[in-house]
C-alpha cells in the first residue's frame, strides 16, 4: 500500500517529457552559468540554471504555457497570484489569443503587476488574504466561464516546471545535487520527479526563507503545516504547499535549508557582482542556501560536489530591494 501511495503523483517523467515537447517552440532553453569565484567561496562546483532569462522573467512561464496549451479555454483563464505566475499566465494566454483574468492581492510587487498588464492580463484586485483571493477568483470564474489555472497545485503546472530539470541534466550531466526554491512546491515537485527518474541517486534540496519556513516544518511534522503569517523579502516564497505538491516534497525532497533574509540579500549581491545577473530574492535563495552555515556544516551534504542551483526568477522590485539593503546595513 505504501509503495503504491508513493507513486500516485500529479506528474511523472512521461508527462514532463510531453510538456517539454509541447512548450519547446515557445520557451527559452535557458543557459547554465558558472563562476570560479563562487566555486571557490562555496568549495563546490556550482551550476546556475538561469530561469531569470526565461520569457516573463521566471520559470513560471513553463508551467503556464503547458497548462494553456493543454486545454480548450476559448473563454479564457483565471488565476490568483501576486507574482510571476500571474505574468506568465497572461503571456501564455496572449500567445493563444484568449483572455487572462488575474486576481491580484493588494500590496503585490509593482514590477510584477506591471508585467501582468504588459502581457495583456486583466487585473482584478482582491484583499491580501488567501480567502479573499479565492473568493474573487471564484466570482470571476462564474462570471466569465473561464478555466482556473492554479499557480502550483496543478499537474499541468508541475509537469511544465519539471522541464527545468530535463534541460539542466542534459546540459550538465555530472550534477549530483539540485537546490530549488520552495513555496507552493510546483517547481521543486516537477524538478524532483524528473531528476530522480533520470538519475535516482541525485539529491534534491529545498531552499526556504526563515520567515516562511512552512515546508521545513511540514517535513518535520510529516504533514502540511500552514503558517498564519509570513515575513520575508522573498515575496515569491510565501505560499503554502498544496495537496498535489506535498506528496512529492514529502517523498522526494531530501532536505530543506532555511536561510535568513540577510543571507538572501547577500546572495543577490553576489549574483549581481560575480554572475552579472539580476536575480530576485526568491531566485537567489539557492545560492544563499549553499553558502549558509547550516548547509556547510551538515554532514549529510558533504558529498554534494556538483550542485545545480535554479535561479528561478529575475523580476526584482527595486524599491523593496533598496529598502532591504538599507535595513541590512
Amino acid at each position: 500500500m505504501e509503495a503504491k501511495k508513493r507513486h500516485e503523483y500529479a506528474a511523472d517523467l512521461s508527462s514532463i517529457k510531453e510538456a517539454h515537447e509541447r512548450i519547446k517552440p515557445y520557451i527559452h532553453k535557458t543557459p547554465v552559468l558558472t563562476s570560479e569565484s563562487l566555486n571557490s567561496i562555496s568549495g563546490r562546483s556550482l551550476f546556475f540554471k538561469c530561469e531569470c532569462f526565461q520569457k516573463g522573467g521566471a520559470f513560471k512561464f513553463r508551467g503556464a504555457c503547458n497548462a494553456v496549451l493543454s486545454l480548450d479555454a476559448a473563454k479564457g483563464v483565471v488565476t490568483h497570484s501576486s507574482g510571476n505566475h500571474a505574468a506568465a499566465l497572461s503571456l501564455a494566454a496572449k500567445m493563444q489569443g484568449i483572455p487572462a483574468y488575474i486576481v491580484v492581492p493588494k500590496g503585490a510587487p509593482k514590477c510584477k503587476v506591471d508585467n501582468v498588464i504588459r502581457y495583456g492580463g486583466k487585473v482584478i484586485w482582491s484583499e491580501a488574504t488567501m480567502s479573499s483571493r479565492e473568493e474573487v477568483a471564484s466570482r470571476v470564474l462564474h462570471e466569465t466561464g473561464s478555466v482556473l489555472i492554479h499557480p502550483y497545485n496543478d499537474g499541468r503546472i508541475i509537469s511544465g516546471q519539471g522541464t527545468v530539470a530535463l534541460e539542466l541534466l542534459e546540459q550538465i550531466q555530472e550534477i549530483d545535487t539540485i537546490i530549488v526554491p520552495i513555496s507552493g512546491g510546483g517547481l521543486i515537485s516537477g524538478v524532483a520527479l524528473a531528476a530522480k527518474s533520470i538519475k535516482p541517486s541525485i539529491r534534491i534540496i529545498a531552499a526556504e526563507p526563515k520567515g516562511a519556513d512552512d515546508a521545513a516544518q511540514s517535513k518535520v511534522a510529516g504533514r502540511i503545516i500552514t503558517l498564519p503569517v509570513t515575513n520575508t523579502v522573498a515575496d515569491g516564497l510565501r505560499a503554502s504547499l498544496g495537496d498535489l505538491t506535498w506528496p512529492v516534497v514529502r517523498d522526494m525532497v531530501d532536505g530543506v535549508v532555511v536561510v535568513e533574509d540577510g543571507e538572501i540579500i547577500e546572495a543577490m549581491r553576489m549574483c549581481y557582482e560575480m554572475l552579472k545577473v539580476s536575480v530576485e530574492p526568491s531566485g537567489a535563495i539557492g545560492l544563499a542556501a549553499v553558502l549558509s552555515t547550516s548547509f556547510r556544516s551538515n554532514p549529510c551534504w558533504k558529498d554534494c560536489k556538483n550542485i545545480g542551483i535554479v535561479l528561478s526568477g529575475g523580476n526584482v522590485d527595486l524599491g523593496v530591494l533598496w529598502d532591504s539593503l538599507k535595513s541590512s546595513e
